[in-house]
């Protein structure tokens, strides 16, 4: 992030978070009558350990900070490079934006459905989103820019996402989540000079809820099998390649952030990447083929187009938006490409919660 740019106010960090760009996180609504209608009764059993899992809420007492933690964001923290100070902040803010999404988005579904799964799940996701969000807005707050979820709340735009949409995209992130967060968490274990934010201590056991809460929309899935099946695969690929692109996109525009930890941001993608891949083949038939040359090419091509977005914002005026336009004709294009490239076929298997050996 440019220092022309640095976000060093509430209202800064606030003005980011209401960014509507295809990397930003958005906040969603949907069709609940449609989603008050779900029968998840083919998998009562299954269903019924899980609700027993969130009902026990093993990290309750998880997302509370230290004593140690202000001193070692002081000490630490304090040390790093104005860059990556920026770049940390920038990914604070995405972050607590993503989980305060999930949110508002579980809770007005609780809020407005009758159907008592359904209704018991949304009130156990939002519960543990709401935690993730408030522990990583106290962070912002350290550097004196804490968001208003609130006001965030109040005054940034919605998206609408069908039901089918909302499993695919929400299932794809809680799972790309775990498999970040605990990517992160084990480079740390290894290199504990490497942690420059006391933060990422805390990834293990999150990593935990991002991994239950990709199951629980796995299982709506698997108790509605049309929507694996059909037309609807088309759109699995289509969130598969969107939600693989933002973050690769998204993580080359903060290579100072990998670089502190010891990581380079194209290995460190690529392992997510297949990560996710071997555990979403549990549940969708298809895996995209990160390993083909023409796919990582055109990743490669998706970042170059955003940086020419960036410099075209940047230089503004009429040539300014002439640039973006050129850059953003370039980015679709790349990326209905790369929508035509041979997908991975799978066999769907029998009712599985296996995640890798991480």
């Amino acid at each position: 992030m440019s220092s022309t740019h640095a976000i060093q106010s509430p209202d800064a960090a606030a003005s980011r978070a209401k960014e509507e760009t295809l990397l930003s996180p958005r906040f969603y609504t949907t069709d609940f009558a449609a989603m008050d209608r779900l029968d998840i009764s083919s998998v009562r059993a299954e269903w019924d350990a899980m609700m027993a899992e969130y009902e026990g809420d093993n990290n309750h007492d998880h997302f509370q900070r230290t004593p140690e933690f202000a001193a070692e964001v002081a000490e630490v923290f304090g040390k790093v490079s104005p860059e990556l100070r920026q770049e940390f902040i920038d990914f604070l803010i995405t972050s607590v934006t993503s989980e305060f999404s999930g949110c508002i988005l579980y809770n007005e579904i609780q809020k407005n459905v009758e159907n008592p799964d359904i209704k018991a799940l949304m009130r156990f996701m939002a519960r543990d989103e709401s935690r993730h969000a408030g522990f990583i807005n106290q962070s912002l707050k350290d550097l004196g820019i804490g968001l208003d979820l609130g006001g965030l709340k109040r005054t940034k735009a919605y998206t609408y996402f069908k039901p089918k949409y909302i499993f695919y995209a929400t299932y794809l992130s809680e799972k790309i989540g775990y498999a970040r967060y605990i990517t992160i968490y084990r480079q740390l274990e290894r290199h504990p000079d490497k942690r420059f934010h006391p933060i990422f201590k805390w990834f293990h056991r999150w990593c935990n809820d991002e991994f239950r809460h990709g199951e629980s929309f796995a299982l709506i899935m698997r108790a509605n099998p049309h929507l694996l099946r059909g037309g609807n695969v088309f759109w699995i690929r289509f969130f598969l390649l969107a939600v693989y692109a933002t973050m690769y996109v998204r993580d080359h525009t903060r290579p100072m952030l990998h670089k502190a930890m010891g990581l380079e941001s194209t290995d460190y993608d690529y392992t997510v990447f297949r990560i996710t891949s071997e555990i979403s083949k549990q549940v969708f038939p298809i895996t995209l083929d990160i390993d083909h040359p023409a796919f990582r090419a055109g990743l490669d091509r998706l970042v170059k187009a955003q940086n020419g977005i960036n410099v075209g914002k940047a230089r503004g005026g009429i040539v300014g938006r002439l640039e973006q336009a050129r850059w953003a004709v370039v980015g679709a294009a790349t990326f209905a490409r790369l929508m035509l490239l041979p997908v991975n076929h799978h066999a769907l298997p029998e009712q599985v919660r296996t995640a890798p050996a991480w």
